[in-house]
């Protein structure tokens, strides 16, 4: 299938086009490279354009003959969003309707989305199901809810086939450890360790060690970004049958910030210092998904859920690129 990767040269991006390519599909990866790296790209097809360039969306639509599009091109900082709302508004939202319009011009129906579990907002309880309310707590959450419910209404029109994946925390390297996690700047916690572990920070902050867990810290459900991505294959697949689908992707289980910690302790055979600060607002003590529906309706499993293998594949490619991206 000749499918277009909106966001193809970010972390999760990259990984999807690698690993449509290796399953016999055909990407293109359409990205305006403002946080993607055009080295990560690697053999794909590069067009850099703008989501808010309707007219070229529409060409690329039609030139290149797409059967698909996925959508990884929203920005995802969530307390850059509560400072610079109307920048999540205008990418996340304002793009990504006109990405959709531009698909309906050019005839191309079917639609795999990158939602987030921050649709759920502070959960009613864990696991998380689909089924939970969505009471999104900041404009991050709130505009990645809003495009789910644009994509409903097309769907209802008859115009759109899509998959929405609430992504939980996509972590590690995939494609065989080639394709890694390069923010600038970053913000997860494991490549943030991982860069203690390297000497590239002072320490890693722990934000809270008395909340109600079993070691004090929080407890966050971590998914590798293999598994994340071939879920995304499984759903495309299903969209031949079916126009509107729904699933979290996690793990099931959840790990602690310690956790973490001691991983990339483990993992790299170094020590590095750790800090110890006050909680930050709007930290749930957990948030672990429920993925049952997944891998009940795509057949879909997770082949890499221990800690140890997904902070293992980070170590590998920070190691091996200890730059990161050089473009």
């Amino acid at each position: 299938m000749k499918v277009l990767i909106c966001g193809g040269a970010g972390y999760i991006g990259s990984n999807m086009t690698a690993l449509l390519a290796a399953e016999g599909h055909d990407p293109v990866v359409f990205d305006n490279l403002s946080t993607g790296h055009r080295a990560a790209v690697q053999q794909a097809e590069l067009i850099e354009g703008d989501l808010g360039n309707y007219d070229l969306l529409v060409s690329t639509l039609k030139n290149r003959r797409i059967e698909a599009v996925m959508h990884f091109a929203a920005f995802i900082e969530v307390a850059e969003s509560v400072k610079a709302p109307l920048k999540y508004y205008r990418n996340n939202l304002c793009n990504t309707q006109n990405l959709l319009a531009a698909m309906e011009t050019a005839g191309v129906c079917k639609f795999v989305f990158s939602s987030t579990a921050a649709v759920y907002g502070i959960p009613r309880k864990i696991p998380i199901t689909e089924d939970l309310p969505k009471e999104p707590i900041n404009p991050y959450g709130q505009t990645k809810w809003a495009v789910e419910r644009m994509c409903h209404y097309q769907s209802r029109a008859g115009k759109l086939r899509y998959a929405s994946l609430r992504y939980f925390n996509a972590c590690g390297a995939g494609h065989n450890a080639t394709l890694g996690e390069d923010h600038r700047p970053e913000s997860h916690l494991i490549p943030l360790t991982i860069q203690a572990a390297m000497g590239k920070r002072p320490a890693i902050k722990i934000f809270g060690t008395d909340y109600d867990t079993p070691d004090g810290t929080c407890i966050r459900d971590y998914i590798h970004i293999d598994d994340l991505c071939r879920a995304h294959l499984l759903a495309l697949d299903k969209l031949e049958a079916s126009s509107e689908l729904v699933y979290n992707l996690g793990n099931g289980k959840g790990y602690s910030v310690r956790q973490v910690i001691e991983t990339v302790k483990k993992v790299s055979g170094k020590d590095f210092k750790v800090v110890e600060a006050q909680r930050r607002p709007g930290d749930p003590p957990v948030l672990t998904s429920d993925a049952a529906k997944a891998k009940r309706e795509l057949g879909w499993e997770t082949e890499k859920p221990h800690l140890e293998q997904m902070v293992a594949s980070a170590w590998q490619w920070h190691s091996e690129h200890p730059t990161g991206y050089l473009d």
